[in-house]
């Protein structure tokens, strides 16, 4: 169990937020999809399975390293 890694903060700001995981290892694949609504929060964590996190729709992220907001469809 990965205890001591990373964990991210994602809160929806629009409806349709798509939450994408995806896989560690020589072949990048997506492993895990959360759609979130307007207000919902998902907390995620890097583990060996996932090493990257794909955020597609507006969003406030957190993480240990800082905050951004992800820009939603124009």
């Amino acid at each position: 169990m990965y205890t001591n890694s990373d964990f991210v903060v994602i809160k929806a700001l629009e409806d349709g937020v798509n939450v994408i995981g995806l896989t560690r290892g020589a072949d990048t694949r997506f492993h895990h999809s959360e759609k979130l609504d307007k207000g919902e929060v998902l907390i995620a964590q890097f583990t060996e399975h996932t090493s990257a996190i794909k955020v597609r729709g507006k969003a406030y992220i957190q993480t240990r390293h800082g905050a951004i907001e992800s820009e939603g469809k124009k």
